[in-house]
């Protein structure tokens, strides 16, 4: 059975190991970042904090099923950003709209792309959405990034009842990856505890060895997304499914 893989933000860290591992496992893999991806030659460069690239990545997303004809699909939404870190009202405007449009708006509309080509082309698609804890928990200085995780993870559950009432054509997953060695950590651990007061936190985690490897991570979250071994809607933690 042929596979096609899409997976945002794959140039580097998880999105990066999750698509090595989807080509490893034999699936045709697309990819939408910023910059050139790890692997596969169909790539679409475009950045998905700007709303007008979100039609163009649908427009490309249903030419590539309606090309490849897989017998399946998995679409991976990793894109996304903490910047900027700092209190709401206290950080640079334009960045803090940016973060809320790839974070919070992205997913969603992307997601519905995903479920629209898979209903006219009658492809079973699984949607995985990338989470985190800070969905479930406050951190004072990440306001957008907190706001943005929820509203993924409701995404997630909303759809997953839907297409249940659908015949599950399209099944829909929010998994947290954990902490794990990223740019995005390193972000974190250079930030001013006056903007991120929880910072001490994470700085201790990376002393202490606690970041998971990326291509790890990446190659596990593709085991999960084609086992489909969970119910539609699920919301999980990476590491409650050891």
């Amino acid at each position: 059975m042929s596979l096609l893989a899409v997976i945002t933000g794959a140039s580097r860290g998880i999105g990066a190991g999750l698509a090595r591992a989807a080509e490893a496992g034999g699936a045709i893999t697309a990819s939408c970042s910023r910059s050139p991806a790890a692997v596969g030659e169909r790539q679409l460069n475009a950045d998905l904090a700007d709303p007008t690239a979100w039609a163009v990545f649908a427009d490309w997303y249903d030419a590539l099923v309606e090309q490849q004809q897989p017998d399946r699909c998995v679409f991976v939404h990793n894109a996304a950003t903490l910047t900027p870190i700092g209190f709401a009202g206290e950080v640079d405007p334009e960045a803090y709209r940016t973060n809320v449009l790839l974070n919070s708006a992205a997913p969603q509309v992307l997601g519905a792309a995903a479920i629209a080509t898979a209903r006219r082309t009658d492809t079973p698609t699984v949607i995985v959405q990338l989470t985190s804890g800070a969905g479930r928990s406050a951190y004072p200085g990440w306001s957008s990034y907190c706001a943005a995780k929820a509203a993924v993870d409701m995404w997630v559950r909303a759809v997953g009842l839907e297409q249940a009432e659908r015949g599950d054509l399209v099944r829909a997953l929010a998994v947290a990856p954990g902490v794990v060695a990223t740019e995005m950590q390193a972000e974190i651990r250079s930030s001013d505890p006056s903007a991120f007061p929880n910072v001490e936190r994470f700085r201790a985690l990376h002393a202490d060895g606690e970041l998971a490897d990326a291509a790890i991570i990446g190659a596990r979250l593709w085991e999960l997304a084609v086992s489909a071994d969970w119910p539609n809607g699920t919301v999980a933690d990476l590491r409650d499914l050891a």
